[in-house]
Order: structure tokens, then sequence, then C-alpha cells
């Protein structure tokens, strides 16, 4: 089995976190490919993601950590996290126990669609 790439502190600081030293992260289910989620890492929620192998934030308005399902349950296990062109964004690959959003959905993109100019498909 091959072991898992670690990123260095020097790799972290290379990413680009706008100037409230945040970065966007999107969560992803490793098995469906469906968008759960978008927040926000610093660099300190970013390394203990990479070290309990489970998503860790930035609240912005609360101006702390906090750890994904850690009051709820509903952990997230990362299974890879990549960095987009402009190193910028993150998209991080996860199995998920439970709902991603806090409303109890599976995904906080399940609330509303503000436009779709797809067909309805017949039966």
């Amino acid at each position: 089995m091959n072991q898992p790439k670690q990123i260095s502190k020097a790799e972290i600081a290379a990413l680009n976190f706008n100037d409230a030293g945040l970065i966007a992260a999107i969560i992803q289910s490793a098995d469906s490919k469906r968008v759960l989620m978008m927040a926000w890492m610093n660099a300190e929620s970013l390394a203990l993601t990479l070290e309990r192998g489970e998503t860790v934030f930035w609240s912005r308005s609360r101006q702390e950590l906090w750890h994904k399902g850690a009051t709820s349950g509903n952990t997230q296990i990362v299974h890879s996290i990549e960095v987009d062109c402009d190193a910028d964004a993150l998209l991080i690959q996860v199995s998920e126990a439970g709902p991603a959003c806090h409303n109890g959905t599976d995904s906080c993109f399940d609330t509303q669609t503000i436009y779709s100019n797809l067909e309805p498909k017949a039966d």
C-alpha cells in the first residue's frame, strides 16, 4: 500500500491565502463526486486536517477553528487534497459520516437553485 504524500510547511506557505490568511476549500464526496460544501481554511486548519485525516476549517463568524463533526458526529474523512492552478483554492475529497450541511441536508447546495437551463428528463 502506498504511503500518503506528506505536505511540508513550505508547501502550505506557498499556497495563495487571501489577505485574511484564508483559502477556499471545496469539499466533494469521494464516492459520488458531488460537491458537499465550501468552507475556509487557514494554514493551521490545513495542517490539522492533514494531521488528523479529517476536515478542520476556520470559522470566519466565530473566529476559531472548527473540526467538522466534532459536535454533530458528521465527520469527513479526507481521501485527497488537490490545489487549483492558481494555488488559491483546494478541492478536498472526503467520505462523509452524515450530512455535510448544518441544516441537515446532504449538501450545502441542496437549499435553492437560482438558475438551471436543463430540461427535465422525459419518463
